[in-house]
C-alpha cells in the first residue's frame, strides 16, 4: 500500500474524529452550563449549608437530623405512603394498560387523553378536585345528606391518609397507562398465543411470558411513580392537613414558617440523595423501554371487541375510568359554578341552576390587600412565565436531545444522559430552596428578577423535553443526513432541511408539555415567587388558605380555568405526538 494513501486515510479519520468531538462539545455546552448554574450550583449550596453545621464531624448534621424522632416520623411516613401509593397505582393501572394495549374501541384516544389530565394538573388542583367531590361540602356528601336527610356529612376523608392515597393513585395512574401500555402494545401477541397453543394456562402465560417482557416498563413506571409520591407536596398540604407531613412539606415548613434554612437544607440533602439514586436507576430502565420489543406493529396487534367477556371487561374499565378520573374534574368544574345559599348553609343545600359569582368575585379585593393582583394580571403572569419557560427549555433541550440521538454510543452521551434527568428526581421545593440560598449574590442575584420563576419552571420541564425529543430524533434515518451531505449540504442545512422538519411535531409536543408544566408548577414557585407577581397556582393556594366560602369558590374558579387550559394542551399533544417513538 502506498504510504501516502495510508497517511491520507489516517488524516481523514483524525479530521472526522476532531469534527465529531467539537460537534459534541458545542451541543453539550449550553445544556451543561444551564444545569451547572441552575441545578448543580444550587444543590451544592444546599450541601454546603448542611455541612456548615458540622462541628463534631462531617456527617454530624445528617446524623443529628435523622436521629430526631420527629424527622424519623416524617421520613418513615414519606417512604410508607410513597410505597403503598405506588403498589396500589400499579394494581389499578395494569388492567387499564392492558385494555389500551390490546383492544380497539371508540373514544379510546379521548379517554386516554382525559386520563392524563390529572397528571399534568398541579397536585394542588388534584387535591381541590377530590375535596369538591368527597369533602364535607363535596357533591357525594351533599347528595347523601339530601337523600337520607342527614344533618352532617357521612363521608369523612378530609385530612386523612385514605384521601392522600386516593389522590396519589388518581394523579399517577396515567404513568402506568402510558409507559406500560405503550410498551405492551409493541409486544407481539403471537408470543402469548404460542404459549397458549403449547398448553400454558392464562396465569402461566402471564407469569412466564407477559410479566417478564413487561418488567422493564413495570420497574421504570414504578420508580417514577415512587419518586413523584416521595416528593408529594400539594396533596399532603391540602388533603393531609397538619397531621401528615412528607419531607417535601417539612422542607417548606422549615423554610417559610420557621426560617430555619440549615435544617431545611439538611432535609433537602437527605431527599436529594434518595431521589437521585432512584432517578439514575430510572434512566437506565427508560433506555431499555425506549426501543421495546417490536416484532409487530402496534396497529396490527390491536383487536376489535367482539365477545361478551371482552365487552364486559371493556365496559367495567371504562366505567371505572369515568368515575375515578373524570368525575373529580367534572365535580370541580360544576362546583365552581354553584354557590351555597347563606341561609341554608348549615344543611348544605344548594341553589338550583348555575352562577358566575365566583368568577366575578375574582376581581373584588374584599380584604384591601396591598399585594392584590386582578385575575387577568395573575393569568398573564402565568402565561408570561410559561412562554419564557418554553423558550428556555427548548433552547437547552434541543441540543442535548440532538447530542443523545446522534452520538448515542459515545462516552459523553452515556455519561450525561442520566445527569440530564437529575432534575426529574429532585423535588420542586428543594429546587426552590436551592435558588433561594444560591442565587442571592452578584452576578447571580436573581431574587427580585422576573426570570427566576421561568428558570425554575424550565429546569423542571427540561427532562420531559429531552425525553420527548430524543426518541423522535433517533427515529430519523442516518441515510437521509448522509445523502444530504453527499449532495453538498452543510451541517446547518442538514439541521434546517432534514432534522427540524422531521422532528417538528416532537418540538411542538415538547413546547406544549413545557408550557403545561409551567402553568401548573407549584412547589418551586411557592418558595421563589413574590407576592406582587402571583401565578395561578399561588393565587389558588392563597384563596384556599383563607377562610370563607367566597375564597374557596374563587380557588375553584381558578382551578377550573387551569384545568381547561391543561385539557386543551393535552388534546393538542395527543393530536401531534409521534406514535411509538416517545418516551413518557
Amino acid at each position: 500500500m502506498d504510504p501516502r494513501v495510508d497517511r491520507g486515510g489516517t488524516s481523514l479519520k483524525n479530521n472526522l474524529r476532531s469534527k465529531t468531538f467539537w460537534s459534541q462539545v458545542l451541543l453539550w455546552l449550553l445544556p451543561l452550563v444551564f444545569l451547572g448554574i441552575f441545578y448543580f450550583f444550587p444543590m451544592w449550596k444546599i450541601v454546603s449549608i448542611s455541612f456548615d453545621r458540622a462541628e463534631t464531624g462531617f456527617l454530624a448534621p445528617l446524623i443529628e437530623t435523622i436521629s430526631s424522632p420527629s424527622i424519623q416520623k416524617v421520613l418513615g411516613f414519606t417512604l410508607w405512603q410513597a410505597l403503598l401509593s405506588t403498589i396500589i397505582t400499579l394494581l389499578v393501572g395494569l388492567p387499564i394498560a392492558f385494555l389500551f394495549a390490546r383492544y380497539n374501541f371508540k373514544g379510546k384516544s379521548l379517554l386516554r387523553t382525559l386520563s392524563g389530565v390529572s397528571f399534568m394538573l398541579p397536585t394542588l388542583v388534584v387535591a381541590v378536585a377530590f375535596n369538591s367531590l368527597l369533602g364535607p361540602s363535596g357533591w357525594i356528601n351533599l347528595g347523601l345528606m339530601s337523600v337520607f336527610d342527614l344533618s352532617a356529612p357521612p363521608i369523612h376523608l378530609e385530612n386523612s391518609f385514605t384521601a392522600i392515597i386516593i389522590a396519589h393513585v388518581f394523579y399517577n395512574t396515567t404513568i402506568v397507562i402510558r409507559m406500560v401500555g405503550d410498551f405492551w402494545t409493541r409486544i407481539n401477541p403471537d408470543i402469548e398465543n404460542a404459549a397458549r397453543v403449547l398448553g400454558a394456562k392464562k396465569w402461566q402465560t402471564l407469569q412466564k411470558i407477559t410479566l417478564p417482557l413487561l418488567s422493564p416498563a413495570l420497574l421504570a413506571s414504578a420508580l417514577l411513580i415512587f419518586i413523584f409520591n416521595f416528593t408529594s407536596f400539594g396533596v399532603i398540604l391540602i388533603l393531609g392537613g397538619p397531621a401528615f407531613a412528607t419531607l417535601e412539606v417539612e422542607i417548606f415548613y422549615q423554610t417559610i414558617s420557621l426560617f430555619n434554612l440549615p435544617v431545611a437544607a439538611t432535609l433537602s440533602l437527605i431527599q436529594l440523595l434518595i431521589t437521585l439514586a432512584l432517578s439514575i436507576i430510572y434512566t437506565r430502565l427508560s433506555s431499555k423501554i425506549s426501543q421495546p420489543l417490536n416484532q409487530k406493529s402496534s396497529k396490527t396487534s390491536l383487536i376489535n371487541i367482539s365477545s361478551k367477556k371482552q365487552k364486559l371487561f371493556t365496559g367495567v374499565i371504562i366505567l371505572f375510568m369515568m368515575v375515578f378520573f373524570i368525575s373529580p374534574l367534572v365535580s370541580l368544574a360544576t362546583r365552581s359554578f354553584t354557590r351555597l345559599e347563606p341561609e341554608r348553609r348549615q344543611r348544605e343545600e344548594v341553589e338550583k341552576g348555575l352562577t358566575l359569582d365566583f368568577y366575578k368575585e375574582l376581581s373584588n379585593n374584599e380584604n384591601n390587600s396591598l399585594f392584590y393582583s386582578p385575575p387577568v394580571e395573575t393569568i398573564l403572569n402565568s402565561l408570561k412565565n410559561a412562554g419564557a419557560a418554553v423558550l428556555l427549555s427548548l433552547l437547552v433541550g434541543l441540543p442535548a436531545s440532538w447530542a443523545l440521538a446522534r452520538y448515542s454510543n459515545s462516552f459523553s452521551s452515556k455519561l450525561l444522559d442520566p445527569i440530564l434527568m437529575l432534575p426529574l428526581g429532585t423535588s420542586a421545593v428543594t429546587l426552590g430552596l436551592g435558588f433561594i440560598v444560591s442565587l442571592n449574590k452578584a452576578p447571580l442575584d436573581l431574587r427580585t428578577s422576573p426570570l427566576l420563576i421561568p428558570f425554575a419552571h424550565a429546569l423542571v420541564a427540561f427532562p420531559f423535553v429531552v425525553r420527548s425529543l430524543t426518541p423522535a430524533l433517533r427515529s430519523i434515518k442516518p441515510n437521509l443526513r448522509r445523502a444530504a451531505s453527499v449532495l453538498g449540504a452543510s451541517p446547518m442545512k442538514v439541521l434546517r432541511f432534514i432534522d427540524l422538519p422531521l422532528v417538528g411535531r416532537a418540538v411542538l409536543v415538547s413546547a406544549i408539555f413545557s408550557f403545561t408544566i409551567s402553568m401548573g408548577e407549584f412547589g418551586a414557585t411557592a418558595l421563589v415567587s413574590r407576592p406582587e407577581n402571583p401565578t395561578i397556582t399561588m393565587a389558588i393556594y392563597k384563596f384556599l388558605s383563607q377562610p370563607g366560602a367566597t375564597n374557596y369558590g374563587q380557588a375553584l374558579a381558578l382551578c377550573t380555568i387551569l384545568m381547561a387550559v391543561t385539557t386543551a394542551c393535552l388534546l393538542i399533544i395527543e393530536r401531534f405526538r409521534i406514535a411509538e417513538v416517545n418516551e413518557f
